[in-house]
């Protein structure tokens, strides 16, 4: 017993010895250890972007960008569901662009044209003049209610398009940009009745018809009347126009949109009473999440989360923060 006893008090002093040798090296310092990896907290602005506004780049918080986004791009009246939706869709948008590198020193722009729309808290004042603060205050809740949340397809943010209002079926992303998983035509539920000036109409003249489509395409055949320019007209699976004959040449839905300043591709074109008439219905590509056919759904009881299983089929919504 009384070995045992000198065995572990012989223990106890080689112990020590190194200890206070390990001290005396170290000069007495405590050793250093691994710092804690915290990570970001997307609703104190955690994650950041360097957004290109007016040809400036501005370091900004994800999520008050995302406020920016969802007020510029979506009616604020909306539902919050439907808000919610806009807001995971634009943060999902700006991370897909700034993993891509659409930009050399930005993640994103504000050109809706190019990115996505965004305004600052100037704009929006004066965009709402008195109704500021309620406005303000319901957009922040839908963007601080899906903080850090997206929209990902095996592990990656997705190409989270949307638009104004479809014509029934949203678009194939293929029918205008590369084909994707998640992007396919699916059934759209608003209306008439819903979307302010959801049908439009386009009229021109025969000779100011004839000019433009030769400016775009001078081996066009319109030499002869009016009335046997028009040619046949093909349709894609969600209803939109794929190609229309004119003069003898194919001219695309998306072509003859820009060429004619048209709300969307879903259109019927005739010719009547010495006019080329385009009847027009829906606003946008049409690609993605309609923002009134959200708004249907969410009239209908859809919380954000079927909205957006609804219009991006097959992505998981996901919530990490950081990058």
């Amino acid at each position: 017993m009384r070995n045992s006893i000198w065995t572990a008090l012989l223990a106890l002093a080689v112990l020590f010895a190194l200890v206070w040798l390990k001290l005396l090296l170290t000069g007495g310092a405590p050793e250093a250890q691994p710092a804690p990896v915290q990570t970001p907290d997307a609703s104190s602005g955690g994650t950041r972007l360097r957004v290109l506004v007016d040809g400036e780049v501005r370091d900004m918080a994800l999520e008050d960008y995302v406020v920016g986004v969802t007020a510029a791009e979506m009616p604020a009246d909306f539902l919050p569901e439907a808000l919610r939706a806009q807001a995971v869709a634009a943060r999902t948008y700006a991370l897909y662009c700034a993993r891509g590198g659409k930009h050399a020193d930005a993640d994103v722009c504000t050109d809706p044209g190019c990115c996505q729309a965004w305004l600052d808290e100037a704009a929006l004042r004066e965009r709402w003049g008195e109704d500021f603060d309620a406005r303000h205050e319901k957009i922040a809740a839908a963007a601080e209610a899906t903080a850090g949340e997206r929209l990902c397809y095996e592990g990656q943010a997705v190409f989270a398009a949307f638009h104004s209002s479809s014509a029934g079926f949203t678009e194939d992303c293929g029918a205008i940009w590369s084909e994707l998983p998640y992007l396919k035509s699916v059934f759209s539920p608003e209306t008439a009745e819903r979307v302010p000036n959801y049908v439009t109409f386009v009229a021109r003249s025969a000779l100011d018809f004839r000019d433009t489509l030769l400016y775009a395409r001078p081996t066009a055949e319109l030499s002869g009347p009016p009335e046997t320019w028009l040619g046949e007209t093909e349709r894609d699976e969600s209803g939109r126009t794929a190609f229309v004959v004119l003069g003898g040449e194919r001219f695309s839905g998306t072509e003859l949109r820009g060429l004619f300043s048209l709300r969307s591709t879903a259109f019927t074109l005739t010719y009547e009473d010495g006019e080329f008439v385009f009847t027009v219905t829906g606003f946008g590509h049409g690609v993605g999440m309609s923002q009134y056919g959200a708004e249907v759904m969410a009239e209908a009881g859809a919380d954000y989360r079927e909205i957006l299983a609804h219009y991006y089929p097959g992505t998981e919504l996901v919530k990490e923060f950081g990058e």
